[in-house]
């Protein structure tokens, strides 16, 4: 079993605008809505490449019921917990001469609700993955991730973190599964600047120290690199393409890499899958799907 974890899930309005100005209307000649959220991304795109997940989290008010009815939409199984108090957040994504994004807050967490996120998480054991992501809303505590890894410690549940800075860094020390930093996050973290796949090596290799099992690190148009807990280490640079919007391409990728290890149980195969789901999504307007990533891995 795989499931995903989004604190804070989002309706995302992304609209682009010719020659936004402020103090003035200004009318779209663009109009998305998509559920949000790093950890529905990875779910949307493992669903996409023929892996059933489950998607948990928080949701309130009439946005929640919207996410939730967009996500089961896209054939993912939804098992998110309701809140009482507020409403999901809305981010409006703005495109136009800058990109301009508008985030909003998400509903009251309350203590009641975070015991029915354990309740959920504890029938996790022996090979199932849990996908942790994103950010921590102020209504929770800050040190959920450690929370969720020790009490998920011991049980051989692989646990993926795809977090920025402290976040990251703190459970390092529960030996997640894998990390997935871009080179800058991972640059932030040491205090260094990583422009090429040679910078990111020895710094993912220093992670992995430090210990998460496996580092993969995104880097954009420069591809990536993988440090595998077995000792190997693969870097590749991106494919080809137009970049049409990046938003949930470093979820793609780490959707990629575990529908890659399931089907071959090759680092490397769920290296290049990793890569090759972050691109096609980036270059198109949606998430990645089957065709579109195998096209790229045959290039």
């Amino acid at each position: 079993m795989i499931c995903t974890v989004t604190f804070n899930p989002s309706l995302d309005y992304i609209v682009r605008v010719d020659d936004m100005r402020l103090g003035v209307i200004n009318r779209t000649t663009y109009e998305q809505v998509l559920p949000g959220g790093k950890g529905i991304n990875v779910s949307i795109v493992l669903g996409n490449l023929g892996h059933e997940s489950c998607a948990l989290g928080f949701l309130a008010g009439f946005t929640g019921a919207e996410i939730a009815r967009r996500v089961r939409e896209a054939h993912v199984h939804a098992d998110f917990i309701e809140v009482e108090n507020g409403m999901s957040r809305i981010n409006a994504k703005i495109k136009s001469n800058e990109e301009t994004e508008l985030n909003g807050q998400g509903p009251l967490i309350t203590e009641e609700n975070i015991e029915q996120l354990y309740a959920k998480l504890d029938v996790l054991g022996q090979g199932d993955t849990l996908v942790i992501s994103g950010s921590v809303p102020n209504t929770l505590p800050g040190d959920m991730y450690e929370r969720i890894m020790a009490r998920l410690g011991g049980r051989g549940v692989r646990i993926v973190v795809d977090a920025e800075r402290d976040l990251l860094t703190r459970v390092l020390p529960h030996h997640p599964f894998l990390v997935k930093p871009n080179n800058i996050e991972l640059g932030d973290i040491y205090g260094a600047q990583l422009k090429t796949r040679a910078d990111v090596v020895p710094y993912a290799q220093r992670m992995q120290r430090e210990g998460a099992r496996n580092v993969l690190v995104s880097m954009a148009g420069e591809g990536g690199v993988l440090v595998a807990e077995t000792g190997e280490v693969f870097e590749s640079p991106a494919a080809k393409g137009t970049v049409v919007n990046s938003v949930g391409a470093g979820d793609s990728a780490v959707a990629g890499f575990l529908a890659g290890l399931a089907e071959t149980g090759s680092y490397e195969t769920a290296f290049h899958m990793a890569l090759s789901a972050g691109s096609a999504s980036a270059f198109s307007d949606h998430l990645a799907t089957r065709p579109e990533v195998e096209a790229l891995m045959a290039r």
